[in-house]
This record gives C-alpha cells, structure tokens and sequence, in this order.
C-alpha cells in the first residue's frame, strides 16, 4: 500500500548558530552528545558468593525533556545544556506531498491486491478492517472510498450474468419454435449441465468466475446446443419415419456420434493453442479456453449420454404430420422435386448453383479478396484492445523550474478547482483525488511531474462520455500560466501506458537528444496526437558545493564534516532516534538551523569548528549553480531515452505508428548509429498479432489431422478448412458495415473461435453425403438430397450461436431484476468485437456451407467423372 499526503513524526532540535558560536560550540558537539549519551548499555555482570547479577547503565532518552537537560559543556559550576542554546519540539518531517479528496485536506492509503487474490474479497476485508479500527478514532475523522474496483467488477459481472440469461433465453426460444416444446427441453438441458461442470472444473483448478469466464459462457451456450441438436434432430427424423423413440435416439447417438466427436474436438482445436498465450494478454485472456474447452467436453456428454439418455424416456417429434412425413420420405429416398416450403426452395436454388460450380467458387474466392482489399482501404485500420467508456481517468500536471512542495501544491490546485466548479455544474464525478508534490515515479515517468488528479466519473448512463468531460476539463485550464496537463483514461486491457512508445538507444551518447529532438519535432507537427512527451533533461538548477580537499585539509576539515553541516541548513541532520511511551515505533531526532537561517546565503556564512577555530566554509568550499541532473536512462548497455504521445479520440495509434516506421525509413535521416525501438501497444499489439497468427495456424493444422482422421479424404479436410478461410469474409463485412477497427486481440481471437464454429455443419454435410452418396442414383442426387436434409440443423445451429452472441453486438443489456434495458454498457463494448467477428463470420459461413461446399463436392464429382 502507499501513503498519500502523510508525514512521519521526528524530535526536531532547532540550534541557533550564533548561540552555538557564543558559547563556543559547534554542531559536531550536540550531535555527539545526544548519540552517545542516547544508549542502553549492557555493562557485564559479576559473580558473588551470593549470586550473579547482571549490570546496565541505562541511558535511553525517554521524552523531550530528557533531550532539554542534555550537558554540552560545563565550566566549574555552570552547565551548558541543550535548553540553553535550542529548542526542542515533537514535530513532523518537511512536507513532500499533499493529498486532498474532493478539495479537502486528506491522507490517502492506496491500497492493492496481490497477483491472483480475489479483488472482491480483498476490498471487502480493507473495509471490515477499517470499521474496526475507526471506532477508536475522533469524531471528525472521516473515512471515504474511492477508485473502488470491487464495486465495478460488481457491476461488470451483473451486466454479464445478464447477457448469459438473455442469450439462453434466445437460444431456447429459438430451439422451442424450431423443435417443439418437449425437444427444446431436450436440448435444453445441455445448458445447465455443461454451465455447471465448467463452474465445477474451474473451481478444481483454484480458477474463480470472473468478466472473461462469464463471456466464454455466453459464447458457449450457441456452441453447447449443437451437438444436442444434431442428435434429436435426427431422432426427430427417425420418429417420423415410425421408428419408436428408445430406437430412434439409440440410432441417432451411434450414427452421430463420430461426427460430433469430430466437430468438438475441431472445435477444442481451435481453442487450445490459446492455453498457451504468453505476456499479460495471455494471462488475462486464458479464462476464455479454459472455460470454453470444459465446457464443450461437457456439451459433448450431454449430446451423447444424457439427451439420448432422456430422450428415450420422454422424446417425441415436434410437429408430426402427414405432410412432414412425405417431406421426410421424399428428401430420404422419394422424389426431391416434391418438397415444398423453404427446404424445396433451397433445393431449386442449390440445383441451379450445381449447374454451375465453378463460377460458384471462383465468386467465393473473388468475395474473400474483395472483403480484405475493401477493409485494407475503406476500413477503420486496427488496434490493439477495444476501447471501452472507462470508470477511472487521471490528469497529470507538469511545470518546470525550480518549484518548492507548497508552489507544485498551489498551481496543483488551480486545476483542482477548475474541475470541482465543473463538478458543482453538472454532478459527473463521484470522485476526485488530488495528489501534488514528489511524486511516485516509475523508471520511465517524466521528472517535470507536479501532481495528479485522480478522477473517478459517476454511472456511464448519467454522465457525458469520459473523452468530454476531460476535454471540458483541459479547456477550463487553458488560462494558467506555467503548467501543461495530461490526460489518461483507464486503459481497457493491460496497462502498457502511452499507444505511442518509442525508445531510442545508441552506445553514442551524443547521437541521441539530436534524434530525440527530431523525431519530437515530426511528432508535433502530426495531426491526431497530443501528450508528447521526450526523455531529455529539463531545465532547472541544482546547486553544487565543490569542496578543495587541498585548502580544506589545512583546517583539518574534511568532506563528511562539511556534509553534515550544510545538511544543517537543508533538511536537517538526524543524530539518535528514540521511542516515547505513546508512539509504537521509534521516532528519529533531528538536529538543524531555524527556518530563517536555511537560504543559500546562510550557506556561504557557515563555519565549522575545526582544531584551527571557526572557519566559514566559504574558504574551501565554492557554491556552484549546475543543469538539474535527470535520470541517465540504460538499455542493454546503451544509453536510451523515450520518446512518447498519446492520439485524440477516434484516432487509432496503429495508424499513426505506421505513420511514423515510415517516416523513420524514408525521411528521417537518423545518425545511423542510433537505433529506434517501438515499445508499449506497438510491441504488445505484434507480439499479440504474432501469438494469435501462430495460433491459427496450429488451431487449422490440428483440424486438419482430426478431419483427415475423421474422412480418410485430404479433399474433405481441404473442403471444410477452405471454408474456415472464407469465413473471414464475414467478419471484415460485419466490420465495415458497424464501421468498428480490427482489433488484434478481440477480433483475432473472434476469427480464431469462428475456424472452430465453422467446421461444424461441414463436418456434418460431407458426414451426410458420404453416406448417401453410397445409394444415390449420381453424386449431384446425393448433394441435393443432403443439403435439404441438413438445411434445418446447419440453420438452426447457425442461429443458436449467433443469438447467443446478439446481446454483445447489439450492446443491449437487459437487467432482468430491475425490468431495465440498458444499450452501450461498458461491459458489452469489451466483447462486442469478438461477438461481432464470430456474429457476420458464422453467417457468411452458414452461405457457403448452402452452397460453396456443394459445388466443392460437385466439382470433385466432374473431375472423377472426366477422369
């Protein structure tokens, strides 16, 4: 935890030097006097006739008083002590900081929770402790908590549940109209059950629920239900054609067991190289496959096991009749042409589309290089990690000079009260922590930091956007003078600070501030950023006391001597610490000049006693006025420094780093002995990028053997990872008609998540064709017949899984508790890029699983036929 605006308590002895002079004195003598006369010494012991006892001389100052009567110097029967030459006083050190919440005087304890602790738990025991220790407290202290993260994961997990209730809700109503009522309970049933055995496995592996876990289970519940539905659907068929219900689910579990087993298991595929995510990304994103993979393996039991279990004891077709039956019988082994309704119009379009199967795959090619080239350049380009309506902001202030705690504190507080008359004005922040003077730095902070202004914003849904406010804020403060302001939203994923980070390094150290100067020179002259901040020293003065050891050695004077005296006019020179009988831990003694008598001239006019007498430490000591010393910053042994920006609202970083890697190749002419490294989200964002390209890679290469496996065909596994590709046709429309970035991480993992859903109803088709093309009249009957067989699963799967995931892309929350419907909520704008990547993914495929993989089979059936 760090304290804010706190100070520790000290014994401040405040020695005058013309008292010290008058009575002959130097500070060296008080020093020794109060060190070693402030012991505890343990004096032996002796052994008797009648015993051993031991022998102490105790010495330890117990309070103030004692250092008052303090002896320095007697002569005959007068005494000189401490009383008569200083005062003495409990007090507290020099102020470095001040804190204030919501503009009055406060003491801040910042406190976070270790890697792996429930944030939940960790504020509520803060606050139990806090209610147990403030009832020895005075009545006008109070207690305030701010920058509450419990309270948001509250809330972010409450919006989430909601969405996993309203995306089953969807999911059933879907199934119960397409199935009936006693098949959707079937089907059904898969959702609890798998729901329960992933909370259940996450639980044996020390793992607990939170935002990520509960959006693998809305994205579970479309997947879960599939394998559930290819099974009574099938059993559906089999009751109508007048087979009994134990019979018909037996056979519908022995004849879709290997193709469900195939397409889970490419499902699993796609996810389990994310297990394997390294960096922060990783660590925060593996909830997804842990909780998807338990929760298909369980889906795949339930399919299995359990619905077949169940469905024989209560199964019956949903919406039986005579005309389904001749329906049934013509697409098993009647007359194709004599379907009707949607089935016998798919069956026309799909009988034109085999006419012509090449022009069909030639169109699916040309859409793919279409949709990229489209995106490439009518896009909105790519980025790094969503950006979400954050909770949390900070305003940084900067000033340069010279400035003491109380001047950072005061221009602090202009800004302060700007943001507290807009707070009167419009009631949007419920919080607001001021934090000035020496600040907190991290190696890589700005040294010209005087202070920052925590903001934590009221309910998203009462407020104006964060970006507005800030921008309100900065435009109030534009008239002081002296400082500039930053501003920071919370960051979406993990931190990795300013999108724009580059760090330039050279074994030369006099090549880098003139590229740092140049490329801070391009930065500025960038349309879309702001913040730009470098790492060269700024301006200010430290002052530096060059001792001549010659001249000082001829007063027996030397460096240390001289050191403890001036600390004498600076910040005091601690001599002994000791503890009083009311304080828990031991409180340092300090010994230094009164307030008047700490300027830079006082340091010219001090002597220091030497064997020789007083000496003004003028005589070998010369004050000397130096450039203020930064922090020489370090890279694998080259000397580096940071040049770093931030972008404006609805600018993408990835397009401004593309930017300047271009600028640096072609126009920069940058001492070549200077090299420039991207650190921050362009680093994380291509480790990312490369992660998830790899993983996608693998994820098809795994598909690929299980599908080989499954057919004993490379033409299958080709087919249906060849529709895997196609897919992403979906996804780069779906992002240009929502006008949404490509994002890396969201989106990436979205297209990686749709290879798995995509392989699905393929697997499943070509299954289907494999066996009807054994008794089929010619390969095209067999295309037909089992496209108007698997129409209604491959749409009814299709439509599972895309409602599952409405509720993200939509942005629509609906509170099922307070009878609210909330659109836009931060904890839908997270994931609305990897529900909306899976959402136009999936139905694009759903296309090309009608009619691309038919006319794939098709064309395989020509060219044996021309052979």
């Amino acid at each position: 935890a760090n304290i804010g605006g706190d100070r520790d308590e000290q014994v401040e002895i405040v020695i005058d030097p013309l008292l010290l002079d008058s009575y002959g004195l130097d500070p060296r003598r008080v020093l020794d006097a109060i060190s070693r006369s402030n012991r505890l010494i343990a004096a032996g012991s002796l052994d008797g006739a009648k015993g051993s006892f031991a022998v102490k001389v105790p010495g330890l100052l117990e309070n103030v008083s004692n250092i008052l009567d303090m002896p320095l110097k007697s002569n005959g029967d007068s005494v000189v002590t401490v009383r008569d030459l200083a005062s003495v006083r409990r007090t507290f050190e020099d102020r470095e900081t001040y804190a204030r919440l919501n503009g009055e005087p406060a003491i801040s304890l910042e406190v976070k929770k270790r890697t792996g602790e429930n944030i939940v738990e960790a504020v509520n025991a803060v606050k139990a402790l806090v209610e147990q220790e403030r009832k020895d407290w005075p009545a006008a202290i109070t207690v305030t908590f701010s920058g509450d993260d419990s309270r948001n994961i509250r809330n972010m997990l409450t919006d989430l549940q909601n969405n996993v209730l309203s995306a089953v809700l969807l999911v059933m109503i879907i199934i119960v109209a397409a199935l009936g009522v006693r098949t959707g309970i079937l089907v059904g049933v898969a959702i609890p059950g798998s729901f329960l055995t992933s909370i259940l496995v996450l639980g044996a592996f020390g793992l607990t629920v939170n935002i990520v876990v509960l959006f693998a289970l809305i994205l579970s519940v479309g997947l879960l239900v599939d394998g559930a539905i290819v099974v009574t659907e099938y059993a559906d068929r089999k009751m109508i054609e007048g087979a009994p219900r134990t019979k018909a689910y037996a056979e519908a579990a022995k004849r879709m067991s290997w193709p469900i087993i195939a397409s889970t298991a490419t499902t699993l595929a796609a996810f389990l190289p994310l297990l394997f995510w390294p960096g922060i990304v990783g660590e925060f994103m593996k909830f997804l496959p842990i909780t998807l993979i338990a929760t298909l393996i369980a889906s795949l039991a339930m399919a299995l096991v359990f619905v077949p279990t169940l469905g024989a004891q209560m199964g019956k077709p949903g919406g039986s009749n005579e005309k389904l039956v001749r329906q049934m019988s013509a697409m098993e082994t009647g007359d194709i042409n004599n379907v009707r309704g949607f089935t016998g119009l798919y069956i026309k379009c799909l009988s034109g589309v085999l006419r012509h199967p090449s022009k069909v795959v030639f169109l699916a090619v040309v859409s793919l290089i279409s949709a990229w080239v489209m995106y490439a350049n009518f896009g909105r380009g790519f980025e790094f990690f969503p950006s979400v309506e954050p909770d949390r902001a900070v305003m940084k202030v900067f000033a340069r000079g010279n400035l003491s705690v109380d001047e950072k504190a005061a221009l602090v507080a202009d800004v302060e009260n700007h943001i507290l008359d807009l707070q009167r004005e419009r009631g949007e922040l419920s919080a607001i922590y001021t934090l000035s003077g020496k600040q907190r730095r991290r190696d890589d902070a700005p040294i010209d930091i005087i202070g920052t202004i925590n903001l934590e914003f009221a309910d998203w849904d009462t407020r104006r956007k964060a970006d507005e406010i800030l921008a309100d804020i900065v435009q109030r403060s534009q008239g002081l003078a002296g400082i500039y302001l930053e501003t920071a939203k919370e960051e979406a994923g993990p931190p990795v600070g300013k999108p724009i980070h580059m760090l330039v390094a050279s074994r030369h150290p006099e090549t880098i501030e003139p590229a740092v100067a140049k490329i801070r020179e391009k930065l500025n002259s960038m349309p879309g950023l702001k913040d730009i901040e470098d790492g060269r020293p700024v301006p200010g003065i430290e002052w530096e006391m060059k001792v001549d050891r010659a001249q000082a050695s001829k007063f027996d004077a030397d460096v240390t001597v001289i050191g403890n005296i001036i600390r004498l006019v600076t910040n005091g020179l601690k001599v002994s610490e000791f503890q009083p009988n009311d304080a828990d831990d031991e409180i340092d003694i300090v010994i230094r000049y009164p307030e008047d008598k700490r300027t830079l001239g006082q340091l010219d006019r001090t002597r220091v006693q030497t064997p020789k007498g007083l000496i003004p430490l003028s005589n070998f000591v010369q004050r000397v006025p130096r450039q203020q010393t930064s922090v020489l910053q370090r890279t694998d042994a080259r000397r580096s420094m940071t040049v770093k920006a931030d972008v404006l609202p609805g600018v993408l970083a990835d397009n401004k780093n593309t930017e300047i890697h271009s600028w640096l190749k072609t126009e920069a002419n940058l001492d070549p002995r200077v090299q420039i490294e991207f650190k921050g989200e362009d680093k994380e964002q291509k480790k990312a990028s490369a992660f998830l390209g790899r993983a996608f890679g693998i994820a098809l290469f795994l598909m690929a053997i299980i599908l080989v496996t499954q057919f004993n065909r490379f033409y299958s596994a080709f087919l249906i990872l060849s529709a895997v590709i196609m897919s992403t046709v979906g996804v780069m429309l779906g992002l240009l008609i929502i006008e949404q970035p490509f994002g890396i991480v969201m989106s990436g993992i979205g297209v990686i998540a749709l290879a798995g859903i995509v392989v699905n109803n393929n697997i499943v088709l070509i299954d289907t064709f494999d066996r009807i093309v054994k008794t089929a009249a010619s390969p095209r009957e067999a295309i037909i017949r089992t496209g108007a067989q698997r129409l209604r699963p491959v749409l009814l799967t299709t439509a599972t899984t895309i409602f599952g995931v409405l509720p993200m892309v939509t942005r629509v929350n609906i509170d099922f508790v307070t009878r609210e419907i909330a659109i836009g909520a931060p904890s839908t704008q997270w994931w609305q890029q990897l529900s909306t990547a899976i959402a136009f993914g999936l139905a694009f495929a759903t296309l090309l699983t009608m009619f691309v993989t038919p006319s794939l089979l098709m064309i395989r059936a020509n060219v044996s036929v021309w052979r």
